[in-house]
């Protein structure tokens, strides 16, 4: 496992140069296939507070776009997952020169949880290469962008998209095959946020039922395998990964970034994030977050978050969010920058747009 380099002088310079940039926000509408994509990009307009849900942006709403460096980055939201859950690390990319676009994934977002787990995973890296096309079109920001060589990060469910299209191969029939293994383990994981093992006369009963439910829904081995071939460089963080081949992982085509939280109780990391670091021989890991749990790659986090859905996606204690997660956006930032735009970097004969 090689360790983040750090970015070329002349590269920091160009990243600095446009970190004063506004933050634009805007939305390409849902079609008869697809969810809505929002987008985050560099404006020269200024920013104002902006609420979306329980959370209040500071962003530029439909601000005219400027040029940046001219790379996209999609970001795929967790289970149930919304697009404000990521407007941290958006800013940070932004403020780097990136446009970034996310996708609202069909049966699986904030307003639709009818689909989650593998029936959505499935479906999602075509979503993501779609929304890559949706941002083709865009009358504004397609000017402004190549899409030669496009970033995608994910976490959590998101994170099992990036290492789709980072090259991993996986299966419904695996997953079933994790789950009859390591059902009281790791069983959050295979069974949601739906209900909890609570070491009572229930839990049994809860078993017997998750597992049927499992095995009459996922019992399809054939793999799943998705390649964009404009997909240059992924960042996974908190991956699903217990039902992915890791051999297929072992090198993946395209640099491959993960970050991993040790006190995730929501996918234990044995089973999943430290798998990946285990198996992939030419990853970068980027953080490795020692007191975080699952929901320290949400930033800003949800507010007021109770019940078993806290107990998975608040902050532990002895969590340090305020002085570890500006740090991780930057590294995840890097990372992009150093894989999307070494060319211009090295003097290359690429151009911003």
């Amino acid at each position: 496992m090689r360790s983040l380099r750090l970015l070329a002088p002349a590269l920091a310079l160009l990243l600095s140069g446009l970190a004063q940039a506004s933050v634009g926000l805007g939305t390409i509408a849902a079609t008869a296939e697809d969810g809505s994509v929002t987008l985050y990009y560099p404006s020269a307009d200024a920013e104002q507070a902006v609420r979306r849900g329980p959370f209040t942006l500071q962003v530029a709403p439909q601000g005219q776009p400027v040029r940046g460096n001219g790379r996209l980055v999609v970001i795929s939201h967790g289970s149930g997952g919304a697009p404000w859950v990521h407007a941290d690390l958006a800013r940070s990319l932004v403020q780097a020169g990136f446009v970034v676009a996310m996708p609202e994934h069909r049966g699986d977002n904030y307003k639709d949880g009818s689909k989650p787990g593998p029936e959505s995973w499935t479906q999602r890296p075509a979503e993501v290469s779609r929304a890559i096309d949706a941002v083709g079109r865009d009358a504004r920001l397609a000017p402004l962008l190549q899409l030669d060589k496009v970033g995608v990060y994910g976490m959590s469910a998101g994170g099992h998209t990036a290492l789709s299209l980072a090259g991993g191969r996986w299966s419904p029939g695996s997953f079933k095959r994790h789950c009859e293994a390591h059902l009281e383990e790791d069983f959050q994981s295979c069974v949601g946020l739906f209900t909890r093992l609570t070491g009572g006369w229930l839990d049994g009963l809860k078993e017997w039922a998750a597992l049927a439910v499992i095995r009459r829904r996922f019992d399809d081995d054939t793999p799943r395998v998705h390649v964009d071939p404009r997909v240059a460089a992924v960042v996974a963080g908190v991956p699903f990964s217990a039902d992915f081949d890791m051999a297929s992982l072992a090198a993946p085509p395209v640099p491959l970034g993960l970050v991993t939280a040790q006190q995730d109780r929501w996918l234990i990391p044995r089973f999943h994030g430290d798998r990946v670091v285990a198996a992939c021989k030419t990853c970068e890991l980027i953080a490795d977050l020692p007191t975080a749990g699952h929901g320290a790659l949400l930033s800003p986090p949800p507010p007021g978050l109770t019940g078993l859905v806290g107990d998975m996606l608040n902050d532990p204690p002895g969590f340090d969010r305020a002085a570890t997660m500006p740090e991780v956006d930057r590294k995840i930032t890097a990372f992009f920058a150093k894989h999307l735009l070494q060319e211009r970097a090295s003097g290359g004969q690429a151009s911003p747009g």
